[in-house]
């Protein structure tokens, strides 16, 4: 146990170069505290100790903002930043050094049942803000950009921006936690650009047959 509580310290020094002393992220790192209320309430929730896992996560929301349901399966060196505003539905599984910022919600598309939220494969990146709906998986190194809604499966190695997320960036391309926030790719930008230019090379092959024509 003690073990698991300096790893997850020492990920936050890792990820947040505001962190400055263990007493200081032990003490006010709301990501932090949430991640430890949901590995109790996760283990009364085995135990099927159901409305005591369920009173611990809504204390834990209470105190932190964070609402994490006892029964989603969380990996090692979970990383969530600020945390405030971040839901997290009841059958995610979520895989080792994820990170979340604030704002994400990993839920469902309706009252469908079973497996009916996101898997986030190891390593991946949901960015502030960012939905992922359904019973869907955003594969191992992949990033989802700021306010992205994604309602689809997302290879590895991808970088997914918009409403509704579309791929961006796949393969071929180095993949770290970096990943700028303010310069996201905008594929729907790209398209209208492209057809702006579209449009004119059409009204200036026009202009070019009308000026013809008339000198005939």
């Amino acid at each position: 146990m003690w073990k698991r509580i300096k790893e997850d310290i020492q990920v936050v020094f890792e990820n947040d170069p505001a962190a400055r002393s263990k007493l200081e992220v032990v003490l006010t790192y709301s990501g932090l505290h949430a991640i430890w209320a949901h590995r109790l309430a996760h283990k009364l929730f085995k135990r099927n100790f159901l409305f005591w896992a369920r009173l611990v996560s809504q204390i834990s929301r209470f105190f932190t903002g964070i609402e994490i349901h006892p029964g989603a399966q969380i990996g090692r060196r979970f990383f969530i930043d600020h945390g405030s505003g971040v839901v997290i539905g009841e059958t995610c599984i979520i895989g080792n050094d994820v990170t979340l910022y604030q704002g994400v919600t990993l839920g469902g598309t309706g009252k469908e049942k079973g497996k009916r939220h996101p898997t986030i494969e190891d390593h991946a990146l949901i960015a502030t803000g960012a939905k992922v709906l359904g019973s869907i998986t955003i594969g191992k190194h992949s990033k989802v950009g700021a306010g992205s809604v994604v309602l689809r499966d997302v290879p590895p190695n991808s970088t997914v921006v918009g409403i509704p997320g579309r791929i961006v960036i796949q393969d071929g391309i180095k993949v770290g936690k970096e990943l700028d926030h303010c310069n996201l790719p905008d594929p729907v930008a790209v398209q209208f650009r492209e057809v702006q230019e579209e449009l004119e090379r059409l009204q200036t092959e026009i202009e070019r047959l009308r000026k013809g024509s008339e000198v005939r």
